[in-house]
């Protein structure tokens, strides 16, 4: 599912409220600091499928030309190279 980057800062604030309200993470920061940082962390990974993305584009932009005398689907492929890389580099999305 992908979240609009409008909802970072939303999520990034209950998150860190929940973790400091359970206790479940000492802050040893302001909590406006811890929050940005949450924030960051969640927009990185967040970023990290459309990089992924983007290096498929370019990987499958190389390939054009094999694709369209090939006739391949050029989802298809986009999909299952994203899916390699994926399991190449042991990434979660």
């Amino acid at each position: 599912m992908r979240i609009p980057k409008a909802w970072v800062p939303i999520l990034a604030k209950r998150i860190a409220e929940n973790l400091a309200a359970k206790e479940l993470v000492g802050i040893k920061v302001a909590m406006e600091k811890f929050v940005e940082k949450t924030e960051e962390i969640i927009a990185e990974e967040l970023s990290l499928e459309d990089r992924l993305n983007e290096e498929v584009r370019e990987l499958l932009k190389k390939h054009a030309t094999d694709i369209e005398r090939g006739r391949m689907d050029y989802r298809r492929l986009f999909e299952l190279t994203k899916q390699k890389l994926v399991k190449e580099r042991n990434l979660v999305l």
